[in-house]
């Protein structure tokens, strides 16, 4: 046991004096950090108030939609507050500003989004209608509530989307993280998302902070709305990098779709696996075609398939 101590005692000595490296990583801050854990929780209260007829608390011991709803948001509005008092210490502007300055801000900001909370259910329902008329699979809009992680992943993002335009350091960032964890769909906070969007399967979805997306949008798994080039690092900061997808546009899954400068207009379906770095016409309909596929039966050599039996139809992008 003595030279257990020892041994540990000497992993602390070194770490302690690796810690004085002036690093990044050896910052301590001089004041709270944002709790992850907490924010998860927020997020749930904000689904419930969201929708409250579907994921009741059932630690509230309430019959009613307005008590139910009223201990829900005096929890989201303590919790909020605390977490934004603590990242607006990240803003220069509050660095050094007196605690009672960063907490009536923090409460400013808190209620800003409460009252985003109405044009976030509105534009909600929309994608719960968009995902029961786009997918056949779908037997109820309930279901589609409770198990479509697309769906989840859209209703963080809109939430985040809030913080974002009110300028909250590091929480939109966080909570997006949070359903990215979750869902394996990874939607910056900054993308701009109209209605009627429609995320199907959903795994490995990139959507980028600068992408701008339409109206009736359907977006299958593995598509990347992405830049184009990332060398330029952080004197890329504030740039359109990402593409702009206009309104009635349906992207199969795993294409590429890169550029700030690349517009998908309108009514255009891009075939999966597609890569695409240059604007695309409203209208077009866009397919890989005339690749080759060989089959092997033993020692044989590879026997290239007919051409018929491997090109794209004009109608043909995706097969679940």
């Amino acid at each position: 046991m003595h030279k257990l101590e020892e041994r540990i005692d000497g992993v602390m000595g070194r770490l302690l004096e690796d810690y004085q490296g002036g690093r990044t990583v050896d910052e301590v801050k001089t004041f709270d950090l944002p709790d992850n854990d907490v924010l998860e929780i927020v997020l749930r209260s904000l689904q419930r108030i969201i929708f409250p007829g579907y994921f009741r608390n059932k630690a509230f011991k309430v019959y009613t939609v307005r008590n139910n709803i009223s201990m829900l948001l005096e929890d989201v509005i303590y919790k909020l507050t605390k977490q934004i008092a603590i990242v607006l210490r990240y803003d220069p502007q509050y660095e050094h500003a007196p605690e009672q300055d960063v907490t009536e801000r923090a409460e400013e900001l808190t209620f800003a989004f409460l009252d985003q909370i109405p044009k976030i259910r509105d534009f909600i329902e929309t994608d719960v209608q968009a995902a029961f008329d786009g997918d056949p699979a779908a037997y109820s809009k309930t279901e589609i509530i409770y198990s479509y992680p697309g769906l989840y992943a859209i209703m963080v993002n809109r939430i985040a989307h809030e913080f974002f335009l009110l300028g909250v350091p590091m929480i939109p960032r966080i909570m997006t993280e949070l359903a990215h964890s979750k869902t394996g769909i990874d939607i910056h906070p900054g993308a701009s998302i109209g209605r009627y969007f429609f995320i199907d399967h959903g795994t490995g979805i990139v959507i980028g902070e600068t992408t701008e997306i339409g109206e009736h949008v359907r977006v299958y798994q593995g598509v990347t709305l992405g830049a184009l080039s990332t060398r330029g690092g952080q004197s890329l900061r504030g740039k359109k990098r990402h593409p702009t997808i206009e309104d009635n546009v349906t992207i199969y899954s795993g294409a590429s779709i890169l550029g700030g400068e690349t517009v998908v207009g309108h009514d255009a379906v891009i075939g999966g696996n597609a890569f695409i770095t240059k604007s695309v016409p409203a209208g077009a309909r866009v397919s890989i075609r005339q690749q080759e596929l060989h089959f092997h039966f033993d020692d044989k050599q590879p026997a290239p398939a007919e051409k018929e039996d491997v090109e794209q139809d004009e109608a043909w992008f995706y097969v679940i």
